[in-house]
Parts: C-alpha cells; sequence; structure tokens
C-alpha cells in the first residue's frame, strides 16, 4: 500500500511538472521579413529559449509587400495577432504617436546610447524609443571591381547619374551573362519607389510642394524617371520589372551584376564567400548624384517593435531587447563571424576591431548611413520629413500607386509622362481625401 501511495505521489508529480512544462510557456508570436539576416535571426534565438523556457516563439516569416500589409491592418484593427512586428522608420513615429505601440523599456546593459542616433532618432516620437533597430541601412553603389577596371573605368563616391550609365554601358556584357546595371522594379512604396525617390531627390525633385499639392508631373520627377527607365531598360537584366532586392542579390552573388544601386545590407552578403561567386571581386562607393546630393542614399531600419494590444508585452519587451542587443551582435559574430552581424546599429560594432577587419564596406556603410538626413533630404523645401518617403500615413497608399505606375513605365505598357500623371493624379486625390487641401 506504501508503495502505492509512493508510485501515485511520484505520478502526480510528474504529472505537475510535465503540465508546467507544457502550459506555462508563453507564445510570442513574431512578424517578420523575409530577409537573411531575419532568417539568421529565427535559427539563433533558440538560444532565447533556451535562456527563457517560459517562453515560446512562433515565426511568422512574409515578403516584404506582404509584411507591411498584414502588420498594418492589424495593428489599426487592435487585432493582437501579433506579440512582435517587424517595421520601420516609416512606421515607427507615425504608429508611436497614435498610441499604436509600447514604449520600449531597456535597462543600463543595454545601452541605448549605443545605438546610433540617426537610428534612434528614426525609430522615436516626442523623445520616446517605440521600437529598437535590428539592422539598419543606407542605399550605396556596390559594384564589379574586376569588370570596371578592365574597361578602364572607376565608380569614385558621388558619381554624377551620367557617369554611371556610361560604367554600365562600358561593362554590360548580356551575351555572357553580365548586365551593367541592376536596380529594383518591383512595386512598393518600399521597394522600386523607395529606390526611385533617392533618384529623383538627387535630380531636385520632391513629392510634395510647402502646400502638400503632389509634384510627380514637374520636370524633375519626369527627368529622374525617364533616366532609370533607359538606363534599367537598356542596360538592366531581362525581366527587371520583377525585380526586388532578393531577387537582384542571387543575380549578383551569381555574378550576373555589374553595378547595383541598393541598401547598404546587402555588402556583407555579396562580400561572403559562402554566399557570393564574386566575393572577393566587389568594391563600394557612395551614392551617385545628379543636380544635388540632398537625398541621394536612404535611410532605414527594420526595427522590433511590441504592438499596445498584445497580451504579452513584458516578454515580448524581452525578446527585442535581447536581438538587438550586444550580445547577440556577439553571438552571431561566434556562429557566423563577424563580417555577417546586423550592421548599422550600434557604434561599438563600427568601433570594433573584429568587424573593422572582417567587413570591407564598413567605412562605406557607415558614411552613407550617417550622411542621410531626413530633415533636410529634398532641394526645395518641403513640410515632410523623411528621404524616400514622407512621414505621413497617406504615403502608404501614395507610394504604392506611384510604384505601380514606375513599374507599368519600366515595362513599357505606359509612358513616363503618362505614369508620372497616373501618379500625380492618384496622389492629389489621396491628400485632399484626407484634408491637406481642398
Amino acid at each position: 500500500m506504501l508503495s502505492t501511495r509512493k508510485t501515485l505521489t511520484t505520478i502526480a508529480a510528474a504529472c505537475a511538472a510535465f503540465s508546467a512544462s507544457t502550459f506555462a510557456a508563453t507564445e510570442l508570436t513574431i512578424a517578420t521579413v523575409n530577409n537573411g539576416h531575419m532568417i539568421e535571426m529565427q535559427k539563433l534565438s533558440k538560444e532565447f529559449e533556451k535562456e527563457n523556457p517560459d517562453i515560446k516563439l512562433n515565426w511568422v516569416t512574409l515578403e516584404e509587400g506582404v509584411l507591411r500589409q498584414r502588420v498594418t491592418t492589424d495593428i489599426a484593427t487592435k487585432g493582437g495577432q501579433f506579440d512582435v512586428m517587424t517595421i520601420g522608420m516609416y512606421e515607427t513615429p507615425i504608429w508611436g504617436e497614435k498610441g499604436w505601440l509600447k514604449e520600449v523599456e531597456t535597462d543600463a546593459a543595454y545601452d541605448v546610447d549605443d545605438l546610433l542616433p540617426t537610428m534612434r532618432a528614426g525609430l522615436s516620437y516626442d523623445g520616446k524609443l517605440y521600437a529598437v533597430p535590428f539592422y539598419g541601412e543606407s542605399s550605396m553603389v556596390m559594384y564589379r571591381k574586376d569588370l570596371v577596371d578592365k574597361a578602364g573605368m572607376a565608380v569614385p563616391d558621388r558619381a554624377t547619374w551620367g557617369h554611371i550609365r556610361d560604367v554600365a554601358a562600358a561593362i554590360h556584357d548580356p551575351d555572357n551573362g553580365v548586365y551593367g546595371i541592376c536596380l529594383r522594379g518591383k512595386p512598393g512604396w518600399g521597394d522600386n519607389a523607395a529606390y526611385i525617390t533617392t533618384m529623383a531627390n538627387s535630380f531636385g525633385a520632391r513629392w510634395f510642394d510647402e502646400d502638400w499639392k503632389p509634384q510627380l508631373n514637374s520636370p524633375e520627377w519626369n527627368h529622374a524617371v525617364s533616366f532609370y527607365v533607359d538606363l534599367l531598360s537598356t542596360y538592366g537584366p531581362p525581366g527587371s520589372s520583377s525585380n526586388s532586392f532578393n531577387e537582384i542579390l542571387a543575380l549578383f552573388n551569381e555574378g550576373k551584376c555589374g553595378m547595383w544601386i541598393d541598401a547598404t545590407i546587402a555588402a556583407s552578403f555579396i562580400s561572403d564567400p559562402k554566399q557570393s561567386k564574386v566575393a572577393d571581386k566587389v568594391a563600394f562607393a557612395q551614392a551617385p548624384v545628379a543636380v544635388t546630393d540632398r537625398g541621394a542614399n536612404w535611410l532605414w531600419a527594420w526595427a522590433l517593435a511590441v504592438p499596445a494590444a498584445t497580451k504579452n508585452a513584458e516578454e515580448a519587451q524581452k525578446f527585442i531587447t535581447w536581438a538587438t542587443s550586444k550580445d547577440y551582435i556577439n553571438l552571431v559574430a561566434k556562429e557566423n563571424g563577424w563580417a555577417n552581424v546586423p550592421t548599422g546599429t550600434r557604434q561599438s560594432t563600427y568601433d570594433n576591431p573584429n568587424f573593422q577587419e572582417a567587413a570591407v564596406f564598413a567605412e562605406a556603410e557607415l558614411a552613407a548611413i550617417n550622411s542621410a538626413d531626413p530633415a533636410n533630404s529634398t532641394l526645395k523645401p518641403t513640410p515632410y520629413v523623411g528621404v524616400q518617403f514622407a512621414a505621413i500615413p497617406e504615403f502608404q497608399a501614395i507610394g504604392i500607386a506611384a510604384g505601380q505606375q514606375f513599374t507599368s513605365a519600366l515595362a513599357g505598357k505606359v509612358s513616363v509622362e503618362q505614369a508620372l500623371k497616373n501618379a500625380n493624379k492618384s496622389a492629389d486625390r489621396e491628400m485632399r481625401k484626407s484634408g491637406y487641401y481642398k
């Protein structure tokens, strides 16, 4: 009888322990983008779960455009589907002002002052931090130095767009599978519209005048988009109207792109011999200009934020500070090498001798990030803040519509003039509807 009692007690204790381990864990649902650094975060997050056995992570990994739609819908409706969201500099201050995000809570160990000032400012509203940068970026020229040298050319910092076209022409060799230049063509406010906006900025364009009237039908926009369409149609790869970051990354790593102007974060991938066939042949330069260098290169951070609707705020805060900490960067370095850590977030990363030695792109990347100025990104005055976007809620719809028109022009479905006329009309309608003017 005593033996039976002990057995029952043991079984009960085991059941209780099993129940606690099975049901006590808090589940966090994390929405993120399907970029390389985010995929790596998912792999390494097993370490977080080991350190925090009471938290289980569920991942929803989406293509960039789909991610934006899903998280925007969820947070605007207070759906509570996600506990952690991957968002950017566009959404963070807007959503922070609306009360849709939890203010980020950090301790001394996190060292919030180590975050690059441009990144911290872009993810804040009214002096309060509402998201923390997982990786930050600007944009710059990435090119095949072997091809450029062979052609007797050079790619200096802040080259003119005319010079970039000449270099593209000199290295364009489609018969051997090499295209002079690769640029984004896929529609989206954070896709082709973001890239084209930086080009348009350098041509002297702006999204809105000082009275919030759309300016897409201006000569400056026409010059920029006409140049873009001609450049990519003549020296770009076939199917460019469908290409975004990941598609071009694959092309570049296969040796098919002579030049690529895009996010600085790509530098760590194309210079990695495990991923790139041309890793030892790449070089970097600051973004091209036309009539001004204002707004010639963008500023962005993919950041982690906690929506106000979550029921697991404390656990979510714990995760986002872990994934953006110095310790996480050291973990990536240990597992994958210093050349592969997420960059553009912390000064301590750029100060680290190991990173400086491993990352051939470090100096160019930091220079690009530090040169971007969201408050002074256009030649003519504007009422908005932002380099590759205007930080107003209406811009998402405006940018999506414009991006679709840019893609149509690139694909030859409409003229540049008609595309810009359509985009401007759509923007005007959106701004009138929102009461910016009558």
